[in-house]
């Protein structure tokens, strides 16, 4: 007997689409519940689909619509703003490359892959509270409509209603003194077109790719003085926002040339990096959290989306498997939880060297030659998150009872 046969779905983004067909996989019926009136198209920068996330949207029947998206990127290269090699990382053996991708697209593409497989989404559906009862879990919608389901799932993101819900004294979003910006810029810089490049500027960290259509995708983590929140930073316009980009990356190469060829009009501007701290909390009733609601590492970790439709298809399995919601729901945060917090911390560290100095990247510099070679190397850094795969036709076991 499984533990749901129908569900809510709140979030139409990456974690709600993967949540639902792991859930029609599983037997249980989902609905997609998304608070804006379409897809959103057009929303974010780009992002990283790592090995395990490829290996978990296979599970799904989802790979094969990400794969015919983006660039696949073999290996990470570490320069100096004055284009001295610091370091390569090659992608692991074995495994097939991570893929870059803009937010965007991977967004359309779940949700078509879902709605393909019959998945129903909603639009224009705000969740504003939510009530369980004995008999299942209601949720209501700033519209005035409500719908009903053995399960309620929270995969609306790091500003989750739902996270509110479960837990009212939960953390909010920690807000980094990184800012991040986004664009494609008209130029397709010298560049192996397989490889993403990472450059420790002289005043920012700045990354890039040559995107299939010869246009140069890249994002900027600028320090500031100060977290700004997005409303904060979008109060300065996108032309000012450039112009003071080019001014600090103008000794940066090839950051320079890639800002000179981006337009105002095309710059995304998101404010501070966000992550979420660890959750006391991932569920309560009938109602559990999925994705960036329960654990946002720092996007520095390339792994925000690949963790999530993990934590999709894990829940899946737990719901099938076991008679009941709280069951269920704690052999999903038992079986989740720990994975995701090393990357969480992971993300700490990572945006910490973003902030390096002048005389710490000059000491990195001598270093990361032999730090590549032993404790940095590819499979001690990222073996264990990146060969990790999910058993689906494992049966998930019961929790054990606390003892009395």
């Amino acid at each position: 007997m499984t533990a749901a046969n129908t569900a809510l779905v709140i979030g139409g983004g990456i974690a709600g689409p993967a949540t639902a067909m792991a859930l029609r996989k599983a037997g249980i019926e989902a609905t997609v519940y998304e608070a804006y009136p379409s897809a959103a198209d057009g929303v974010g920068v780009t992002l990283t689909i790592a090995p395990n996330g490829l290996a978990a949207l296979r599970t799904i029947g989802a790979e094969d619509a990400v794969l015919g998206l983006g660039q696949p990127l073999t290996r990470s290269r570490m320069y100096d703003g004055r284009g001295g090699r610091l370091g390569e990382m090659p992608g692991l053996a074995g495994l097939p490359p991570s893929r870059g991708l803009w937010r965007h697209e991977l967004c359309r593409a779940l949700l078509e892959t879902a709605e393909a497989q019959g998945v129903r989404v909603e639009y224009g559906k705000r969740l504003v509270d939510a009530e369980d009862s004995a008999d299942g879990v209601t949720a209501r919608f700033a519209d005035g409509t409500s719908e009903t389901a053995d399960v309620l799932v929270g995969a609306d993101g790091i500003r989750s209603a739902v996270r509110r819900l479960v837990d009212p004294a939960a953390p909010e979003p920690h807000a980094s003194r990184l800012l991040n910006f986004g664009a494609a810029a008209d130029i397709a810089v010298p560049a192996d077109r397989e490889s993403a490049y990472f450059v420790f500027g002289a005043r920012g960290f700045f990354g890039y790719w040559v995107q299939p259509d010869d246009r140069t995708a890249w994002f900027a983590n600028l320090p500031h003085e100060r977290p700004l929140s997005a409303a904060e930073a979008r109060a300065t316009s996108k032309a000012d926002w450039l112009a003071r980009l080019r001014d600090l990356y103008a000794e940066d190469t090839p950051c320079r040339d890639v800002l000179a060829h981006t337009k105002a009009d095309d710059l995304v501007v998101l404010g501070s990096m966000e992550s979420m701290p660890k959750l006391p909390t991932w569920h309560r009733g009938r109602m559990v959290l999925v994705g960036d609601a329960a654990h946002a590492p720092s996007s520095s970790t390339g792994q925000g989306a690949s963790l999530a439709v993990e934590s999709a298809v894990q829940l899946a399995r737990c719901l099938r498997d076991l008679p009941d919601a709280r069951s269920a729901f704690t052999a999903y945060e038992r079986l989740r939880r720990a994975r995701v917090e090393k990357v969480i911390d992971r993300g700490e560290r990572t945006n910490g060297s973003k902030t390096l100095g002048p005389v710490a990247k000059k000491m990195m510099k001598l270093m990361m030659p032999l730090m590549t070679r032993t404790f940095l190397s590819p499979e001690r850094m990222l073996g264990a998150e990146q060969r990790y795969a999910i058993d689906w036709d494992a049966p998930v076991a019961a929790p054990e009872k606390a003892a009395v």
